[in-house]
């Protein structure tokens, strides 16, 4: 790392050596978020293949071992687990040649039904490096790069992405720091989840209170339809329905709960959808807003969550906005202060900030 350093500065002949010595540091920095970025890529196709499936739990494999239980070619598969020594994910015992994910590790990448679950993030980044090049064209031109835009390995990474999350918490957090709105959907609620993608989080909640109704409405026809299937599978459909609409024009009213989850910033008009929803709540009616985890000012994002979720807001969520030539376009950390001034003028005058994740905010909002 030295040499490359070395090379990179020209050699900085009679350089200041503290200087050298950072050039060297940030060097290795980037040089490691190269690794990884490259590197992503083999824990997606790790993640869609089911190698860390097949490999949680199973003990010590040889390479030709996982191959039989994948069903995949032995060379590309040792070729991965190479790759999976190098990152520190599998384990590697020479002497009897066999790999190992541990127990840890598993937890993180081989089940999407645990919390901890975080694999389909990796699945999302093929298609958004994919659209690099609309991107440097919308930096260019000021115009959007729409969520339909991507490819579909966008729409199912998110949806795995958040679904663990939401799973843990939805139910038993935040939907409970919400104030008497556990018991309206136990004896029977009226709730539009806005912006439902594969409507993970409608089918939560629908599971939970069978006595309660949900319609979850999103744009997006492809995902509205993968929504239906996740319905029909989970066997709630005398509950849920999935429709294909906006956030501003939704059909409805007389809501007891509006959600929004993680998409508010995503439209391009935040107010029109509130004002939407602030005429389709009943009287005593609450929106449940959950937005990202970061903050408004810059040097406070310096985390790793918070550097992927503004990275994620510069690849995806902003270029989402603009695409929609709304009066405003967010990006997923305006703050709690402007999404509280946004709601305020929608005539939802009542803000509270109801539960926290490392991940989300969640908002109880009503007139």
């Amino acid at each position: 790392m030295a040499t490359s350093a070395h090379v990179a500065t020209g050699g900085a002949r009679g350089g200041d050596a503290a200087g050298d010595a950072q050039v060297r540091d940030f060097l290795e920095r980037v040089i490691t978020d190269g690794g990884a970025a490259v590197a992503g890529l083999c824990t997606a196709l790790g993640d869609r293949l089911g190698l860390y499936e097949a490999m949680a739990g199973a003990g010590p494999l040889t390479s030709a071992e996982l191959a039989v239980r994948t069903g995949l070619v032995e060379r590309y598969v040792r070729e991965w687990l190479a790759a999976q020594v190098a990152g520190e994910y599998v384990t590697y015992a020479p002497d009897t040649d066999t790999y190992l994910l541990p127990d840890a590790h598993a937890a993180v990448l081989a089940d999407p039904e645990l919390p901890s679950y975080a694999a389909g993030f990796f699945t999302a980044l093929q298609a958004l490096y994919a659209t690099e090049d609309a991107l440097m064209d919308a930096f260019r031109t000021g115009e959007g790069v729409g969520w339909e835009e991507h490819g579909p390995a966008l729409f199912a990474g998110t949806a795995k992405f958040f679904r663990p999350g939401y799973t843990a918490a939805l139910v038993p957090e935040w939907l409970a720091s919400l104030g008497g709105v556990v018991d309206k959907l136990e004896r029977g609620a009226k709730v539009a989840d806005i912006g439902c993608g594969y409507g993970y989080s409608t089918a939560l909640m629908a599971r939970a209170f069978p006595r309660s109704r949900f319609v979850g409405y999103d744009f997006h026809r492809p995902s509205v339809e993968a929504a239906r299937g996740v319905a029909a599978e989970q066997g709630i459909g005398d509950r849920v329905r999935f429709e294909v609409a906006t956030a501003q024009d939704f059909p409805g009213e007389d809501f007891d709960l509006i959600t929004f989850f993680d998409c508010l910033h995503d439209t391009g008009d935040p107010g029109g959808a509130l004002r939407h929803a602030e005429h389709a709540l009943a009287e005593d009616g609450l929106c449940m807003i959950v937005e990202p985890n970061v903050s408004s000012h810059a040097e406070e994002n310096a985390n790793p969550i918070g550097r992927v979720l503004t990275a994620a807001s510069v690849a995806v969520c902003l270029p989402s906005a603009l695409a929609q030539h709304g009066p405003q376009a967010l990006g997923n950390h305006a703050g709690e202060e402007a999404m509280r001034d946004i709601a305020d003028a929608a005539g939802l005058h009542h803000w509270k900030l109801a539960a926290e994740s490392p991940v989300n905010r969640v908002y109880a909002v009503g007139r």
